[in-house]
């Protein structure tokens, strides 16, 4: 049951490490860290991506900035409140962390970002255009983990996906394939302030979607 439970939330990230080890926070005794990490995108920038690791899985009194890591694990959310609302907080959290030193040390073939999801829909599909033209539906999947909890993920979905997308149903089944990507916002605080903030969601390139008995496999086309 735990395996399988495992298997419906699956990140592979190898990235480089921007960022000290930060202390989050302690479950009996252990104590977990956040750590940003730069992935590269195929345009050359970089998305940068926070891990959640356990002391017990790396030695946090390290320098690793500068280091490529390889970690695998799950995209996971929380809730943490702010002022007068809760705000929703994600980070992967790391079940398996090797570091390869240099990028002389990733393999050629190796995927730097790759996610994988099964979930069902939680709220209704967001479809829009860019004022280019360029269609857009914003997801949000429910994935389930063990003891009853569940991890609330956005998810993007672009061109022929998103025409799609926005015909889903709450509860729908829906498994997808895509990256992580980091995106800056400007949060307004007041009339004259504004913060900068990063968002976290997931770039969708193929998914699954079943209800009752219908199952559509679709494919971005570019």
């Amino acid at each position: 049951m735990t395996d399988k439970i495992f298997d419906n939330n699956q990140v592979a990230i190898v990235g480089e490490v921007v960022t000290n080890f930060e202390f989050s926070h302690e479950v009996y005794g252990e104590g977990f860290y956040v750590l940003q990490v730069a992935v590269r995108r195929l345009s050359s920038s970089n998305d940068i991506i926070p891990l959640m690791i356990s002391e017990r899985l790396i030695n946090v009194n390290d320098d690793y900035v500068g280091k490529i890591i390889e970690v695998n694990g799950q995209f996971r959310s929380y809730n943490r409140h702010e002022e007068n609302h809760n705000r929703l907080v994600l980070s992967v959290f790391v079940r398996e962390v090797n570091v390869l030193e240099g990028e002389e040390n990733v393999p050629e073939d190796i995927n730097p970002n790759s996610i994988e999801l099964d979930g069902y829909i939680c709220k209704p599909p967001v479809y829009r255009k860019t004022p280019l033209g360029r269609e857009i539906a914003d997801i949000l999947l429910a994935v389930n983990r063990p003891y009853g909890k569940s991890d609330y993920i956005p998810c993007i979905c672009w061109g022929r996906n998103a025409r799609f997308a926005q015909k889903f149903q709450v509860g729908g089944h829906l498994k997808l394939w895509g990256r992580i990507q980091s995106r800056e916002y400007q949060k307004k605080i007041s009339e004259t302030e504004y913060d900068k903030r990063i968002a976290f969601e997931v770039s969708v390139s193929k998914m699954e979607y079943e209800e009752n008995i219908n199952s559509v496999d679709i494919h971005v086309v570019e």
